[in-house]
């Protein structure tokens, strides 16, 4: 539910040393009062600590048993009882995990067996973080006074949080062996940005800080001299308690940036209890699990594109070994109404642009000059990869009920036809694009226009500059939506394609509404519910907005170039963990959104959703109540989410059919708790009726 404050007092954690005669005679009896009914594929028991029952911390089952790495994780009720149900056959390692608590040490444990678990309080307040999420251990930084605003500081650091958690242990601490060569604190952090395929980019964006980077050498020192975050997450409350969470390795321990999809957006059945597959961006892989035999494997992208992504400096995980050179470089991925695997790569340089891309009628419309990412398409029956040479570049895309894929670009939206290129298998006549062009001038169509930064002619329309990093499209009337992701990017765009595209190709542009406090900047992702209201989550001020399109008194009436439909606008915000000297900006990033269109978690139809880098978490935003739910991966810590997509198995069997399927982001695997040698993760989340359904 909605994030509350929830801290653990030092003299109160380790309050109860001793435990008398009588406490352990009580406890007895509440074990004995709270006994849990189990299946033979079930472990349940109690928790409890020197407190008494443990409410709303973790119990965590795993097992190596399985032909992959798998574990499930539920919450404690309000008696500290808990139930792992349904565990495929093996041997567990069983503990707790929670907010106030050091993990309890692992216990053997066996389905059909109930386990009594014993749980110690956490000793100070460093003891009890251990198991925070980094944005806890960030909220400690404190933003110094500058060149730059704290704004214009924490939007720096925002950049980072796209590819990476930082508070993590792998980032609040300094590698040794780049340690051992700085002359200071704040030389590791030069040195440390410099690493990796990014390195001359964040290497440099970190240098723009000035002399406020030495925040996060002041940072790390603090942290290495005992200080803890005086900040604290809460635990699970309410319907979070309902909460079941799986989890499968994928992939190797080299991967990162993964997208994952299980079945059709539009269709939860398809490929009901078939495999997830998930594209490593890093590694060139498709990962694929079966998560009914608990298999999983990896399937190389083939590409002819040339190499990328060699890093500049060492990693100090990795030493000399270059383990980001890639060449399909797989990014996106969604499965098509037929089960099949469409996903954006590299299959050729991105100079390499086919003849009809300036030739055909959206080239002679509006030319591309590169693509720096096509099309690929993999076939589960035959095992093939089918490539779709496209003149734009491909990213985050979503497939209509029209059959159409969508993929936004900067300036513009491109698709492929899908009906059509199963016709014809035609990479040309299958695709199109258009940039994004207003009509200004109040003629109701499209002729010739002024470039972004040239003068205003009343007499043309105008092509406005606009980011689509996030593309969801209208379930009515077909149009596609584009959110951008710039620091400052305040956008929701709209781009109808029309029946003779690009001709017939008309976008309206609609900003956040001034007054909104804090204010709303920095967009993220964009998602569409089946009344067509828009959801997008905002970045850098971390809000969640609803706009409706509806309530615009002048739709369809003036053109949309900004701030002309205030009243389409209604924004939330979650709460969460501020910088020092930056309040209210938040120590955490949410990245993209999703929706849960067909009620996978039990939440209601039509729920939005968004992956928030920094606290291990999804939100869940239920819009008839107005509270937000958080979906938290609690071990390994480092969930990272960019996707999530919801897939029915079986309809039959209530929330046990059911689940919504995402999967660990982090760009660098050993990031994730564990370091070196631990593989990203495929998870799903369900929400049973109460804590202790079977």
């Amino acid at each position: 539910m909605r994030l509350r404050a929830w801290s653990t007092v030092a003299s109160g954690l380790a309050a109860t040393a001793v435990l008398t005669g009588s406490l352990v005679w009580v406890e007895a009896q509440q074990n004995r009062a709270s006994a849990v009914a189990i299946d033979p594929d079930d472990i349940g028991g109690v928790v409890t600590s020197a407190k008494g029952p443990e409410a709303g911390v973790w119990v965590i089952a795993e097992t190596t048993d399985l032909p992959t790495r798998f574990a499930r994780i539920v919450v404690t009720d309000d008696q500290g009882r808990y139930l792992l149900p349904d565990l495929p056959r093996g041997n567990y390692q069983v503990f707790v995990r929670g907010y106030g608590l050091v993990d309890s040490p692992r216990q053997a444990g066996k389905p059909g067996q109930s386990l009594n678990l014993r749980a110690d309080l956490a000793p100070d307040a460093r003891a009890a973080a251990q198991v925070y999420p980094a944005a806890w251990w960030l909220s400690m930084a404190e933003v110094p006074k500058g060149d730059l605003s704290a704004r214009e500081v924490t939007d720096q650091i925002r950049g980072c949080l796209n590819c990476h958690q930082l508070g993590g242990k792998a980032t609040r601490e300094t590698p040794q062996s780049v340690a051992s060569v700085a002359s200071s604190s704040l030389d590791a952090w030069d040195r440390r940005t410099q690493m990796g395929p990014s390195g001359p980019a964040m290497g440099g964006n970190f240098k723009r800080l000035g002399a406020q980077r030495r925040m996060f050498a002041d940072w790390t020192d603090r942290i290495a001299k005992g200080e803890a975050p005086t900040q604290a997450p809460p635990r699970p409350s309410g319907v979070e308690r309902n909460i079941v969470v799986s989890w499968w390795d994928w992939g190797t321990e080299r991967d990162g940036r993964t997208d994952g999809a299980g079945s059709n957006l539009h269709n939860p059945t398809v490929n009901a209890r078939g495999p997830i597959y998930g594209v490593v961006q890093p590694t060139d892989l498709l990962a694929v699990l079966d998560p009914v035999e608990h298999r999983s494997m990896a399937i190389t992208v083939p590409s002819s594109a040339p190499k990328t992504g060699a890093s500049v400096a060492p990693s100090p995980y990795w030493g000399q070994e270059n383990i980001w050179e890639r060449t399909s470089d797989p990014r996106s991925v969604a499965m098509d109404s037929q089960g099949r695997v469409w996903l954006t790569g590299r299959t050729r340089g991105a100079q390499e642009q086919p003849g009809f891309c300036g030739s055909n009628k959206f080239g002679q419309y509006y030319p591309l000059k590169t693509g720096g990412r096509q099309v690929i398409m993999y076939d589960p029956k035959s095992n093939q990869f089918t490539q779709v040479d496209t003149c734009f570049t491909a990213d985050h895309n979503q497939i209509g009920r029209d059959n159409f894929f969508y993929f936004g670009m900067n300036g513009a939206v491109g698709w492929v036809d899908l009906t059509t290129y199963d016709k014809t298998k035609n990479s040309e006549v299958s695709q199109g694009w258009c940039p994004a062009v207003v009509d200004t001038n109040g003629d109701g169509r499209i002729t010739e226009w002024t470039e972004p930064k040239a003068p205003l002619d009343p007499k043309k329309d105008l092509r406005i500059d606009f980011g689509c990093y996030s593309v969801a499209i209208h379930p009515k009337d077909g149009s596609a939506w584009c959110s951008g992701i710039g620091a400052n990017d305040n956008k929701l765009v709209r781009l109808e394609r029309g029946s003779n595209a690009p001709q017939t190709c008309k976008a309206e542009a609609y900003e956040a509404p001034l007054g909104v406090a804090p204010p709303a900047y920095g967009s993220g992702g964009v998602e569409i519910d089946s009344d067509g209201v828009v959801w997008q989550n905002w970045r850098g001020s971390g809000h969640l907005s609803a706009f409706d399109r509806r309530k615009c008194r002048v739709a369809n009436a003036a053109p949309a170039t900004g701030q002309s439909c205030p009243e389409g606008w209604t924004f939330y915000r979650n709460d969460g963990p501020t910088y020092q000297n930056a309040s209210p900006v938040f120590s955490d990033e949410s990245y993209l959104s999703q929706m849960d269109f067909h009620d996978v978690l039990g939440l209601g139809k039509d729920v939005p959703l968004y992956g928030n880098v920094n606290t291990d978490s999804l939100e869940v935003f239920l819009p008839k109540t107005r509270e937000f739910v958080t979906l938290r991966v609690p071990y390994p810590l480092g969930f990272f989410s960019r996707s999530a997509v919801g897939r029915i198995d079986d309809p039959k069997t209530a929330w046990k059919g059911k689940g919504l399927w995402s999967n660990f982001s982090s760009y660098a695997a050993w990031h994730v708790e564990g370091g070196k040698g631990t593989r990203q993760k495929a998870v799903k989340f369900q929400i049973r009726p109460n804590p202790l359904a079977k």
